[in-house]
């Protein structure tokens, strides 16, 4: 069980990341923050685990650190992490790299929006450039935070369009696993190495997930 409380401070760390998603979607659920578009999630996520992240510093030879938009080159690629939150103490550096997803049934301009299946498609490659940066040593460890607003994305009444090879329904569980479906016409191939399961959390209008992967391999 994470606790902000515990010895060391990659816990504590991974404690907080969870604590401040809880905060931020309790009150996006309740009206106090309006998010209309994945910049402003990450804006308002960000602010909350800055507040928080002192909370968790309990020794003199203790830092964090709260990064937006932060660039890294990853298996020959310019990629930016969302959010990269580290902590440096007597054990070394520990970094969670924090992919994020909003998608609003209306745009930021008021019309409504479409493309839920790259929507769906973003959730799990979000969750592949998780396990990239992980294996590159650019993080210690990965999170993927998701919100949505659309129900059927969750709690699907059918799932015969080819869009749900990028399952984001409910305790929908995947990998070890290659995804190759073409969505929006463009091709696709990615293979997801850990297992996952995908558990939300409804406050207000809007469905709230947390998803980090296990490793696949037996112990």
């Amino acid at each position: 069980m994470q606790n902000l409380e515990a010895e060391n401070l990659p816990e504590r760390m991974r404690a907080a990341v969870s604590e401040a998603w809880l905060i931020f979607s309790r009150k996006v659920g309740g009206g106090l923050i309006p998010v209309n578009k994945e910049a402003s999630m990450q804006l308002q996520y960000a602010y909350i685990l800055q507040q928080l992240a002192p909370l968790i510093i309990f020794h003199e030879d203790e830092t964090t650190r709260v990064e937006l938009e932060a660039g890294v080159n990853v298996d020959g690629a310019n990629r930016e992490i969302d959010l990269l939150f580290t902590g440096q103490g007597p054990s070394g550096a520990h970094k969670i790299a924090i992919e994020m997803k909003c998608y609003r049934t209306k745009a930021a301009s008021g019309g409504y929006r479409g493309a839920t299946d790259i929507f769906m498609k973003d959730v799990y490659f979000d969750i592949f450039l998780l396990e990239r940066y992980v294996a590159a040593g650019l993080a210690t460890q990965g999170v993927s935070l998701v919100m949505n607003d659309m129900e059927r994305l969750v709690k699907p009444r059918t799932k015969s369009a080819k869009c749900w090879a990028y399952d984001t329904s409910q305790g929908a569980q995947f990998g070890p696993q290659t995804f190759d479906t073409p969505i929006g016409g463009k091709p696709v191939s990615f293979r997801l190495e850990g297992r996952y399961q995908l558990v939300w959390q409804q406050y207000g209008g809007f469905w709230f997930l947390e998803v980090e992967g296990q490793s696949a391999i037996a112990i």
